[in-house]
């Protein structure tokens, strides 16, 4: 549950009569294994209420395309999506998963996250008074219980991508998902969106580049983009004081809004309403100077590309 004593920003209209229609791609909400703001079918219905088409159900731990389904029959016309993240609890790289997954309705594949070898090795400081994640206490806790796995590798010690990595691609690719590149280090980052693309996938999106384990350059930001990637701009990085406002907009300008596309990963009680995150992010983008052309192709023709719904990029 949320904290009462909280107090976010607003949403103003205009932004959310903008991002109408839209996908947020990047969710963590209840049931989860963790205490979050609000449970999926509840969420759905406030979505629905606000004018956004769908959300990804995302969990660092379990797959949810069963749970997508059941949020689709409870809330007739909305469009809850599912996912599996290949952390060593599906056993990592494994390909097998992902087929199950895809035939179970999935849409994204996220590469490791908590279980990464980068974010095993990641010793990059938060700025001061920045929110740590929520996974960490839960990585601890399993640490503690000696039940630490060995990292999950999508690259072998000669820096070339595993073909467990590029069997997962094909599979991804033969269910025309979407891959995300998870918390891999930008190295790592490259190398997947290059085999990937060679192995036929055609939805690639580069999980929050300013994230503190990832710290994508803006130059690298702009060579995956010219690969087709595009670039996840999530709403709690900046808000939770991991990376400044003012460096995610020098980024978007950068690599350019096209090339970009908006998400929350709301659902943490200390964060706003997971409804608000795409409109806060919209609103930020207009006082920036961002038209709301670019503000719409981020917010949602990019967002519906990613969760499936468009056959094309530019599909309206």
């Amino acid at each position: 549950m949320a904290d009462p004593s909280v107090t976010h920003p607003t949403p103003s209209a205009r932004a959310r009569a903008l991002v109408a229609g839209a996908y947020d791609i990047h969710v963590h909400i209840a049931p989860d294994l963790m205490k979050r703001r609000v449970d999926d079918l509840t969420l759905a219905s406030r979505f629905a209420e606000v004018g956004l088409d769908g959300f990804v159900l995302k969990s660092h731990y379990v797959p949810t395309a069963e749970r997508a389904e059941v949020v689709r029959h409870a809330v007739p016309g909305f469009a809850a999506v599912g996912a599996i993240t290949l952390n060593a609890s599906v056993g990592g790289m494994n390909p097998i998963a992902v087929e199950i997954a895809g035939r179970g309705g999935a849409q994204f594949v996220w590469l490791p996250t908590v279980d990464s070898a980068n974010e095993r090795a990641c010793t990059a400081d938060s700025p001061e008074g920045a929110t740590p994640p929520m996974w960490v206490q839960l990585q601890n806790e399993l640490r503690a219980a000696g039940m630490t796995a060995d990292p999950v590798d999508v690259l072998g010690p000669d820096g070339a991508v595993l073909e467990s990595a590029r069997q997962v691609f094909r599979v991804i690719a033969a269910h025309d998902m979407t891959l995300a590149t998870g918390h891999l280090h930008s190295d790592e980052i490259a190398a997947v969106v290059d085999a990937a693309a060679e192995e036929g996938v055609r939805r690639i999106v580069v999980t929050h580049p300013e994230f503190t384990s990832q710290r994508v350059g803006v130059e690298r930001q702009c060579e995956l983009a010219a690969k087709g990637a595009l670039l996840e701009r999530c709403f709690t990085t900046p808000y939770t004081g991991k990376v400044s406002w003012e460096l995610w907009l020098e980024n978007i300008r950068a690599v350019g809004p096209e090339h970009s596309v908006l998400s929350s990963d709301l659902g943490q009680p200390f964060n706003p309403p997971v409804e608000d995150g795409l409109p806060l992010l919209a609103d930020r983008l207009l006082a920036a100077g961002f038209t709301e052309e670019e503000v719409h192709v981020m917010a949602v023709d990019n967002t519906r590309w990613l969760a499936g719904v468009s056959k094309d990029r530019r599909e309206r």
